[in-house]
């Protein structure tokens, strides 16, 4: 299932990415996929930002702002008035943005 199309804050480094495959085997809902001795994002808005890629990575090549995810970005967007729910860039000064 995915959830809202661009606003997870998932990234994944290839470079540093060794082929340990513990993302394949930690991410709920197949995030990942392998891809030539590595592993790329195949279906990013699937994730739920739970973090447990990034805490079992041992290159450090996955970063991800463990929370609420799209939840966040609903929230926001409701309590902001807005029609189009998204997680934007423009964190303000009270960073309530689910991406700051």
């Amino acid at each position: 299932m995915e959830y809202l199309k661009n606003v997870v804050t998932l990234a994944l480094d290839p470079d540093r990415c060794i082929g340990c495959k513990m993302c394949l085997e930690v991410c709920p809902h197949q995030v990942f996929v392998e891809a030539n001795q590595k592993v790329r994002l195949a279906h990013k808005d699937k994730c739920i930002e739970c973090g447990a890629c990034q805490r079992n990575c041992p290159a450090k090549a996955i970063s991800v702002k463990a929370g609420v995810g799209c939840a966040a970005a609903v929230y926001f967007s409701f309590l902001k008035g807005k029609k189009e729910i998204t997680c934007g860039s423009d964190c303000g000064d009270d960073n309530t943005s689910c991406c700051c």
